[in-house]
């Protein structure tokens, strides 16, 4: 006999066995609301309860487990994503660009992401998820890319968006836990950093630069940089034949 599989998604939603008072779409909003102001070690089923008014084995009647829960509320953040219609004019490039920029920002106004992606079992199934990938998967479809290779570029893109919101976000919540903005501590910070950086021309001189500047708009500038990077990469695999495997 086959195990089952370890996901939510996987699994048909269990039906209470009372008139309910609570909801499963309940439940996921409020865990996203305590993950937003507390962190995941704050995150339990009683924990969670509490906020509800409601015992700890109610929950366990709209989601099985903390497991299920985490991939629920993941789902959840990710349908903030901000995906262009399917009638909106926009040529592939730009509209990709403006997902990349929206999954950054969902990631930054719930930095706890950064401590469960990597252990968020099938979430990819979530239809929030599925809807943001068909979605580009579309978008690149349209543009020429053959299904195969919309893929991989599908996942290099959401890899530098992940990988660079998610340093950003612990870097934001170091900060956040602190109790300090980031403009502060970045003006404390210069006079070690340009010291550290006098036997080093480049860096001395790459911080001279940036010394005074708004370090937001420089997270921001370099995420584009790297955003368009990448895309200019993909605008000239277009012009390139498939490969035919030969």
């Amino acid at each position: 006999m086959h195990e089952p599989v370890p996901s939510v998604w996987a699994r048909t939603a269990p039906r209470p066995r009372q008139r309910p008072v609570l909801s499963r779409e309940l439940i996921v909003s409020q865990a996203v609301q305590l993950l937003d102001a507390e962190g995941t070690g704050a995150l339990s089923m009683r924990h969670l309860a509490a906020r509800l008014g409601a015992g700890a084995t109610s929950l366990y009647s709209y989601v099985a487990s903390k497991d299920d829960l985490i991939e629920l509320v993941v789902d959840q953040v990710y349908g903030e994503i901000r995906l262009p219609g399917p009638g909106e004019p926009a040529d592939w490039r730009q509209a990709v660009a403006r997902t990349a920029r929206s999954l950054r920002q969902v990631i930054l106004r719930h930095p706890w992401i950064v401590s469960v992606l990597g252990n968020v079992g099938l979430a990819y199934l979530g239809p929030n998820m599925m809807r943001t990938s068909d979605r580009v998967l579309a978008l690149l479809d349209t543009a020429g890319f053959a299904p195969a290779e919309a893929g991989h570029a599908m996942k290099a893109v959401a890899a530098y968006v992940i990988g660079t919101a998610v340093s950003e976000a612990a870097w934001l919540t170091t900060l956040a836990q602190a109790g300090q903005a980031e403009q502060d501590w970045v003006e404390r910070l210069w006079p070690t950093a340009e010291q550290a950086a006098q036997p080093y021309p480049r860096l001395r001189h790459q911080y001279a630069a940036q010394r005074g500047q708004d370090p937001e708009k420089i997270r921001d500038d370099a995420f584009e940089y790297g955003l368009q990077r990448i895309l200019d990469g993909l605008q000239t695999r277009l012009a390139q034949p498939a490969d035919t495997g030969g």
